[in-house]
């Protein structure tokens, strides 16, 4: 995993919490804590770190990967306005992250590993998105999705169908936006 991802984190913990607050993180779960943007760290220290963070603040570790993701959007747009001034709305900007958001992401950092998503419009209105990663990240993804919406002042709903962590081979999100 870039370190990047680890950078965000700890703006994010900081802004709301303290540096105290993750440096007892970084402490709690026992890993290094200096990262490059631009380094590779094991996935695992993600893990350990979301995992201190769930104990520290008495959630989930899904509910802090979710925190995580509506808190690092406005970070990300303030780092890389490019990527957000071209879309009108939450849901053209989550339809770009396979052709324009991801690509970008691997020029500015080489070996990036990004997930992939299938979108498929639902008869109802809204689109489906499935997502499969072995870092089974879905609530960092579901987070990212709401953090877009706030961001591009659109009201949405995300509803975990199916969760690789309740035994499915793949998450689908339902995501619908409001008229």
């Amino acid at each position: 995993m870039k370190g990047v991802i680890f950078n965000v984190l700890e703006e994010v913990v900081t802004q709301q919490f303290s540096q105290d607050v993750w440096e007892s993180l970084v402490d709690k779960a026992a890993v290094d804590g200096a990262y490059t943007s631009l380094g590779n760290y094991a996935d695992e220290d993600l893990v350990c770190l979301v995992a201190s963070a769930a104990e520290v603040l008495g959630k989930t570790p899904g509910e802090i990967l979710r925190w995580f993701g509506q808190s690092a959007m406005p970070l990300l747009a303030a780092r890389y306005p490019s990527l957000f001034e071209s879309h009108r709305s939450s849901r053209d900007f989550i339809l770009s992250v396979n052709k324009i958001i991801h690509p970008e992401v691997r020029k500015l950092y080489a070996g990036a590993s990004c997930p992939f998503f299938h979108f498929k419009p639902s008869k109802a209105g809204s689109m489906m998105m499935a997502y499969e990663s072995p870092r089974k990240l879905c609530m960092l993804a579901q987070g990212f999705i709401e953090g877009a919406a706030r961001h591009y002042h659109d009201d949405v709903d995300v509803h975990h169908r199916e969760c690789m962590h309740k035994g499915d081979e793949k998450c689908l999100l339902e995501i619908k936006w409001a008229a």
